[in-house]
């Protein structure tokens, strides 16, 4: 006599569940997270004139002043000394003081050597005065 073995009927998983606990998560953590707030950052809108909003104000100058890895200054191209440094820095805020002064330090260069040049700025009465890295890691 010839047995029959039971046929197993392997039951399907099913993902319609899994996609609803998913979405039930997804909305809890939604209620329950907390957003930032935009007002806490301080910002000033743009005052804008006109239809298209410019402005007829002129545009404002900006110095870039590069510091590189052995400490020399670079302004538009040409190496300076601290000396000529300061002397382009006062003819360019006596024709406009609004003047914006962006120093560009590399990464490799010295920390001093920055320092001299924030004094600087500050001796030649400089408003305006930012420092950028635009370089990684050394």
């Amino acid at each position: 006599m010839k047995l029959k073995r039971p046929v197993s009927t392997t039951g399907l998983i099913s993902l319609v569940p899994m996609i609803d606990v998913l979405l039930i998560l997804l909305v809890f953590f939604m209620v329950t997270s907390s957003y930032l707030n935009l007002d806490m950052i301080p910002a000033k809108s743009p005052k804008r004139s006109g239809a298209a909003g410019f402005s007829d104000a002129p545009p404002e100058q900006t110095i870039m002043i590069r510091l590189g890895g052995n400490g020399q200054l670079g302004l538009r191209g040409r190496t300076l000394s601290v000396d000529e440094l300061r002397q382009d820095l006062t003819e360019a805020l006596v024709a406009d003081p609004l003047t914006q002064v962006l120093i560009l330090p590399s990464g490799a260069a010295p920390t001093q050597a920055l320092i001299s040049v924030l004094d600087l700025a500050a001796q030649a009465n400089v408003q305006r005065l930012r420092v950028l890295r635009l370089e990684g890691r050394p």
